[in-house]
């Protein structure tokens, strides 16, 4: 009985693997394809922080040089300030971008993380458990099955010895009274 439970156990374990492995890899699959996409936009943000690198390095670049060649010093002045406004800008630009890749990275690494406890659920590992499980099963069955065949013969063994025990007290009952009969006609003829 125990055995059959153990069979229903394991079968319900499959039942839970194959359930689990349907929930989870769509989940899984979901997740990869988010890491992806997080990657992607890392390396978007990352060409477009350099391209502003650029983009500030080339308008410093052309600010010195007007700043050499002009002789207004208000329009270039003016221009300098533009351009610093700008340049000021573009930097907080480059610190929110650097700030939203910190985020990208930290929900990448959580992603990472829970992906890592989800592989924990090895269905290989599992199913191998359950082969080794089934095998010990059917040895316990076997066995429990020669223990009931010899249990069921000692049984049978035991009644037939119970039966002949009791035909030999019924034979030593009737006996008994011709033994009585005999010692007292005995009695009599010798009085």
């Amino acid at each position: 009985m125990n055995d059959t439970l153990t069979l229903n156990k394991l079968e319900k374990l499959i039942e839970v693997e194959n359930k689990l492995r349907g929930e989870y890899q769509q989940q899984l699959d979901a997740k990869d394809a988010t890491i992806a996409q997080l990657n992607s936009d890392k390396a978007t943000l990352e060409s477009k922080l350099s391209e502003l690198e650029n983009t500030i390095a080339t308008q410093l670049a052309t600010i010195t040089d007007l700043s050499g060649k002009s002789g207004n010093n208000q329009a270039l002045e003016q221009r300098n300030r533009e351009l610093h406004n700008r340049s000021e800008n573009m930097k907080e630009e480059v610190a929110t971008v650097k700030s939203r890749i910190k985020a990208l990275q930290k929900d990448l690494a959580a992603d990472r993380t829970e992906l890592a406890e989800l592989k924990k659920y090895d269905p290989q590992r599992l199913r191998k458990n359950l082969d080794a499980s089934k095998k010990k099963l059917a040895e316990k069955t076997t066995a429990a099955d020669k223990l009931q065949k010899l249990l069921n013969q000692a049984r049978t063994e035991n009644t037939q010895l119970e039966q002949k025990v009791k035909e030999l007290e019924a034979q030593l009952e009737a006996l008994k009274p011709e033994d009585s009969a005999q010692e007292e006609s005995a009695e009599q003829a010798a009085a």
